[in-house]
């Protein structure tokens, strides 16, 4: 292992009507409160209503953004950031998936700075303070709810860059699975994707003496996918919606992933897909993710048949690590496919025109991933596969 500090200072509330505690935490940081969401589910399922009520009762004063998207755009964190600034916001309130959230983390930074948001965004300057912000999480996938990572996308540029800062992590978040009962299909497989990618990407490493992590993570990955196939097949079981809801969190609050680093290769590829025919992000990485697999697999094959074996029960009798790393890859596609995640670029309507535009931005700050560094002809290479 590698020198580590952990820090992660997010209070996890979890289980079954736990949004009551809004009453307690919100007035820690504030009375005036900025409520973002998104499209509207939440008033369809009556969450809107039941925090609103709540806030009420506290006596906060609601200043509200709605209509976040699910691949956030810098516009509507702009509106968010103004509201901040004219209205005076103490705190902010995120309630929805991992979108909301991660527009919220850049209102909350952009709130307290002076320049541009997309400047945080592109690192061209560094988040030193942020609005104290919290979360109602709908929907199990991106563990936004409890780390200070936010993925941000500027239309008008078709650029989408992840970033973050310790001042982005939420003060709290509030997990209760029955609110994510109304989540739709679809909806209920991205996040599946999503947090089994979170997995791959901090298992593919080149770190030594690393048992502990390989075992969590491989065990984690064990349990999504005894518990998905059940899930996509009735939506409003609790017991199977607090199971992955847990597991998505775990996927990507840093616990995983100390004393290494992951690979992150694949996010930032299907970054700069999602960047230019804003399909869903988890739709993009259950495409590409297996063809990175595919391109990599000699770059550690014990690696990858030590997944295969021990996460997709692959018999490695009589077969060369190759062979057994192969055939893994092969149960994880066969096993998305069967869960109805797209297996190619073409299932959204994508073709061969401009994977020379995506590798493009994909490479804007040089070569990346920590498994094997990809240039632009890997990159050419993993999207031209994933047609």
């Amino acid at each position: 292992m590698e020198t580590f500090t952990f820090y992660n200072p997010t209070k996890l509330i979890f289980g079954k009507d736990q949004v009551e505690q809004l009453k307690e935490q919100v007035p820690q940081y504030g009375n005036k409160v900025l409520l973002v969401y998104g499209g509207g589910s939440i008033k369809r399922n009556g969450l809107y209503d039941q925090v609103t009520g709540l806030l009420k009762e506290i006596g906060a004063e609601v200043h509200e953004l709605s209509g976040v998207e699910p691949n956030p755009r810098l516009t509507t964190a702009e509106k968010g950031i103004k509201i901040c600034k004219d209205e005076g916001i103490e705190f902010i309130l995120a309630v929805g998936g991992g979108s909301v959230i991660d527009c919220t983390k850049l209102i909350a930074a952009g709130a307290k700075y002076d320049g541009e948001a997309w400047d945080l965004v592109t690192k061209k300057a560094f988040a030193k303070e942020a609005l104290p912000f919290g979360t109602v999480l709908t929907l199990a996938a991106t563990g936004s709810e409890m780390n200070a990572g936010s993925v941000i996308t500027n239309a008008e540029t078709q650029e989408k860059y992840g970033w973050g800062s310790p001042v982005t992590f939420p003060k709290f978040s509030i997990l209760d699975p029955q609110n994510t009962f109304t989540v739709p299909q679809d909806q209920t497989i991205y996040g599946i994707v999503d947090m089994m990618s979170h997995l791959f990407e901090q298992y593919y490493h080149n770190t030594k003496n690393t048992p502990v992590q390989d075992q969590l993570i491989e065990g984690v990955l064990r349990t999504v996918i005894e518990t998905a196939p059940k899930l996509v097949n009735d939506l409003e079981n609790y017991e199977l919606r607090e199971t992955i809801l847990y597991c998505g969190t775990l996927a990507l609050n840093g616990m995983l992933q100390m004393g290494y680093r992951g690979d992150w290769a694949s996010h930032n590829i299907e970054h700069a897909v999602s960047a230019v025919y804003d399909i869903p992000h988890a739709g993009g990485l259950a495409i590409l993710f297996p063809n990175w697999m595919k391109h990599n697999l000699e770059v550690n094959e014990a690696r990858f048949a030590q997944m295969a074996v021990r996460v997709f029960g692959v018999d490695p009798e009589g077969k060369s690590d190759r062979q057994i790393g192969e055939e893994g890859i092969e149960r994880l596609r066969q096993f998305w496919t069967e869960i109805g995640a797209p297996s190619t670029l073409a299932d959204y309507e994508i073709g061969d025109d401009k994977i020379d535009v995506m590798a493009d931005k994909a490479m804007i700050n040089g070569e990346f991933g920590n498994f094997k560094k990809l240039n632009k002809e890997d990159v050419v290479q993993i999207l031209t596969a994933s047609l």
